[in-house]
This record gives structure tokens, sequence and C-alpha cells, in this order.
């Protein structure tokens, strides 16, 4: 069974017309199965009020369609965002006879830039992106280490505490013992469910639900981790370059507070010390943040005006 994820950007509505619509947070999911396959499509609902409907959006997606009605501010702010996450695969659907050569100077130099532009029929492209789906379908790797970031959780009568996320890498199965960070806590995994259905494991790229032994839903948040990886680790300091991007035209200052977006976090931090951009940015979270070593975060400043997407950073 393989799934492929969709992060659905720019204007609404295609990816409805694409999938069967299912939860509804501050993303709306979209979803498609074909026989052991499936696809879902993630809808950034609450952009461009919350940059961090944008943000999860992207970041679940590995592949992007990116539907243009008009060319402003929002969505050069998505560009910027996708190309940060290195979002390399995906569709440019054009509508209200904007034309491709308005399009591909805004996406010159960009991780967007060999996107393929597509015409706007559904059918078509739901049949081609479970073609995707079964085309990246691999088997899963007896040893290794899968991590799920928590988006919801809730109790189930007879079940217990369950977990919804998009694994975002790695393996596991049923019965494995798992952690959740940021609590250590230990936990067994009583079963997997990939679109209603049980599994015996879940591998990257999986959307799932998972029912976890050992932990109480009032215990967990969204952002927390459930992994079987020993690497993970948590950071609460931070000093290191921030790669902005070439559209952001300020400077982090000693003062500020940005947010740092890695899995399903968005953690608050106050910039410590700053002396340009070729130099270290040292950085205090407000909390800490989950990661494996070497995972690269994006860094936004919610009061950045018109672009709130600064550049990126390597977690240590």
């Amino acid at each position: 069974m393989a799934n492929l994820n969709i992060a659905a950007l720019g204007a609404p509505g295609l990816a409805a017309e694409i999938g069967k619509k299912g939860t509804v947070s501050d993303m709306t999911f979209y979803e498609v199965k074909e026989g052991k396959d499936s696809i879902t499509l993630i809808e950034p609902t609450k952009y461009p009020e919350k940059l961090s409907s944008l943000f999860y959006a992207a970041q679940i997606g590995e592949f992007v369609i990116l539907t243009i009605d008009k060319i402003d501010s929002f969505l050069g702010e998505t560009i910027v965002m996708a190309d940060s996450l290195k979002r390399t695969r995906g569709w440019i659907v054009l509508r209200n006879y904007i034309q491709p050569e308005q399009v591909k100077p805004l996406i010159a130099g960009t991780s967007l830039e060999s996107y393929e532009f597509k015409e706007e029929d559904p059918t078509a492209m739901r049949l081609e992106l479970i073609a995707m789906a079964k085309a990246e379908s691999r088997e899963p790797g007896e040893g290794t280490c899968g991590s799920c970031p928590v988006d919801s959780h809730f109790n189930v009568k007879g079940v217990g505490t369950v977990v919804i996320g998009a694994v975002a890498d790695g393996w596991f199965r049923v019965h494995d013992k798992m952690t959740v960070w940021p609590l250590g806590k230990e936990v067994i995994l009583r079963s997997i469910q990939k679109h209603d259905i049980d599994c015996q494991d879940g591998e990257k790229g999986d959307h799932v639900g998972l029912a976890l032994k050992g932990i109480e839903s009032e215990e967990l948040d969204r952002g927390f981790v459930v992994s079987t990886d020993p690497s993970i680790k948590m950071t609460q300091e931070l000093n290191a370059k921030v790669a902005y991007n070439r559209f952001y035209r300020g400077d982090l200052k000693e003062g500020m507070m940005v947010h740092v977006g890695h899995w399903m976090q968005m953690v608050p931090a106050r910039i410590e010390s700053a002396s340009g951009r070729d130099s270290d940015v040292k950085m205090a979270f407000d909390g800490k943040i989950i990661h494996k070593p070497g995972d690269t975060a994006v860094v936004m400043y919610l009061e950045g005006g018109k672009l709130r997407v600064i550049g990126t950073v390597v977690l240590p």
C-alpha cells in the first residue's frame, strides 16, 4: 500500500474536485483510494490569515499542485515556502487567462522551476496522481526506524488514544515500542490504520492513525513526535547561520521573535544575537524543537508584512 501526499496550494477548490473531503481543521484533507494505493491532498484552509496553515500543508506534501488565479504577494509567499522546503516535484494550474510567461519569472531559480504547467482536468489528474503513488510503492526494510509527527489526537472508545499524522521518514510496525517526544514517554503501538483500513506497518509518506497504549490523549499536543528512531533529539538553543531566501529584504535583529518550523511544529524563538547575514545567529526557543541531527527548519517572522518566510536553518 502506497500513499502520495500532495500539497494543494494557491487558489482553493481543485483538491475537492480530485478527492473526497475528510478531516477539516486549519488544513482540509481530501483522499482518493484505488486498491492498495492512495493519494492525500492537503489544502491550507486558514492561509493567508495563518502562515502555519501554509507551512504544515507544504511540509506534509511530497508533491505540490499550485493553482494560480491571480498574481499577488500571497502567491509569492507560497512560492517561497515551497522553495524553502525544497519541494521539487509539482504541477502549476493557471486560471483567469494567466499565461505561463507571467509565472516563469516568479519561479526562476527556485525549486518550482521544473514544475509542469497542467490543464485543470481533475479526472485526468486523479488518474495520474494514483499512478505516481503506485510507482513509488516500496517494500519497508527490516530494522529501519520511523517517526510520525502528531497532527491531531483523541480518545476512541474501545481503542484508546489515537494520533493522526503523516509518517515523516522510515518505517515502523504494529507492536513496536515507540517514544513520544518531547515527553520521552515509551508507548506500545497497538494498531495502525490507513484510510480506515487496518495495516501492519507505516512507512514514509503514509497518512496514518496510530492507536497507542501507555498514554492518554490529554497528554499529547500537535507537534509531538511518535518515533522508534534513537537519533531524535530536542534543542532549546541554537547558534547557526540562517540561509535567507533571496526575496526577503530584512535582517534578523536582536530581540526579534521568530517562529521556526519543523515537521508539525512552529516553535517561537527569540533572537539573542545577530550581526549580519553572513554571521551565525543565536536564538533561544520557547520550549524545545524536536528533530533529527542535520534536519532543515524554516525560519518565519509573522510580523514580516507581505513576506513572512525568512529562510532556513540547519538544526544540530
